[in-house]
């Protein structure tokens, strides 16, 4: 099989490592293959691919959509190396308020799904990194909400140790009680 499916501490977020051919030419490895990651438990009809270029130190999110228009993930780091973190919002579940960091790099080409339900964001280690990441739902600006990423409560170990770049937008999202 071209992928390894680690599911993690939260069982519902699953760590995929692909399998990597390097040679003396460069590399080449398959990112996604519906039937694999159907096999796998996602089974998820991707609708959207975005692409973001981010600076050291910039920290997005922590981003979610509302229903109708919630959004499955399968985040990947194309360039450089990040910390990414996803927050299990989903009330009934017995994770909630739990998240789970793991670092996505150019490197280790691994990938994170996500499924909906779960805030995301990432905070940026290498002089720059790139994401590719597809979703289960276009965008919706109506929809569009987020978490403050340093919500007391959450406690997240960003794994950082600087003051990170923020957008205003991030910079004043409200604490995860005060959206129940």
């Amino acid at each position: 099989m071209p992928f390894e499916f680690e599911r993690l501490k939260i069982e519902d977020l699953i760590l995929i490592k692909p399998r990597v051919f390097d040679d003396n030419r460069g590399f080449f490895m398959e990112s996604y293959k519906k039937s694999d990651f159907t096999l796998n438990g996602i089974n998820v009809d991707f609708v959207q691919d975005n692409h973001s270029k981010s600076s050291k130190r910039v920290l997005r999110g922590l981003h979610y959509q509302e229903a109708p228009y919630e959004q499955a993930k399968l985040v990947r780091c194309t360039k450089g190396r990040i910390y990414d973190v996803a927050v299990d919002i989903r009330i009934e579940s017995k994770t909630f308020g739990q998240y789970v960091r793991v670092e996505l790099s150019e490197d280790n080409k691994h990938m994170l799904f996500i499924p909906q339900g779960f805030a995301h964001g990432f905070v940026v280690l290498s002089e720059e990194a790139e994401l590719l990441y597809k979703t289960s739902s276009e965008y919706a600006p109506n929809a569009d909400c987020g978490i403050f990423w340093a919500d007391k409560d959450l406690n997240i170990d960003w794994g950082i140790d600087f003051e990170p770049i923020l957008s205003e937008k991030d910079k004043n999202h409200p604490a995860l009680k005060e959206l129940l």
